[in-house]
């Protein structure tokens, strides 16, 4: 049985104890020992992180210590684990810390409009198994504007204006995958059938 480790907190605002909810039961469906944390201090447990095959960080902006950091990094680049996770949740973390940003592959930066923009998603490669089968959508919510490494591989993306701006994507980190998905500004928006598919997958495939 695969292992999983939710950690939420941060700004109430992104409902992250709700998303939390929703992606530990897309877990625990797909048979995942799924524990669900509202401290960083879950991560200073090494001997815990080592038999950890993803993270799913929920926890927009706040501030994370070094012996909270640390384990979490090495886990992901040393150990291989998997890390995937939605939103400012994942790319608008721990604003101070650059290797976090690193790992994650990109930052959010800005959402023009704030929420309740209306913006189309765009699959970018649909034969692949992140996307394979699902359309195109329309989303009314945050637009995130995003720095991003150059380095990710880009699976669905949305316009602003004349610039493609990823919406989703996957790195590596060390030896451990990474999944990014900048939807999911609330629960509501989780839980949309297309953003609750992707981010299923994305979920798995970022599994050790």
């Amino acid at each position: 049985m695969k292992k999983a480790l939710i950690v939420w907190g941060g700004w109430d605002g992104h409902e992250p104890e709700q998303v939390a909810g929703i992606l530990g039961g897309l877990l625990k469906e797909e048979n995942y020992d799924v524990e669900i944390s509202d401290t960083l201090d879950s991560y200073k447990d090494v001997e815990k992180m080592s038999t950890i095959d993803l993270i799913v960080p929920i926890w927009t902006m706040g501030k994370i210590e070094k012996e909270q950091l640390q384990p979490l990094l090495n886990a992901v680049k040393e150990g291989g684990t998997g890390i995937a996770g939605c939103h400012g949740g994942m790319s608008d973390s721990f604003r101070n810390e650059v290797e976090y940003q690193y790992m994650v592959g990109g930052q959010w930066v800005a959402h023009p409009g704030n929420d309740g923009v209306t913006y189309e998603v765009n699959m970018v490669d649909q034969a692949h198994p992140l996307t394979k089968g699902i359309e195109d959508f329309i989303v009314v919510s945050e637009q995130y504007y995003m720095h991003v490494d150059p380095a990710i591989k880009i699976h669905a993306t949305t316009n602003f204006g004349e610039v493609k701006m990823p919406v989703i994507w996957t790195t590596a980190y060390g030896k451990g995958k990474v999944y990014h998905n900048t939807l999911g500004h609330v629960a509501n928006i989780v839980s949309m059938p297309q953003v609750l598919e992707l981010m299923k997958r994305g979920l798995l495939w970022a599994t050790r």
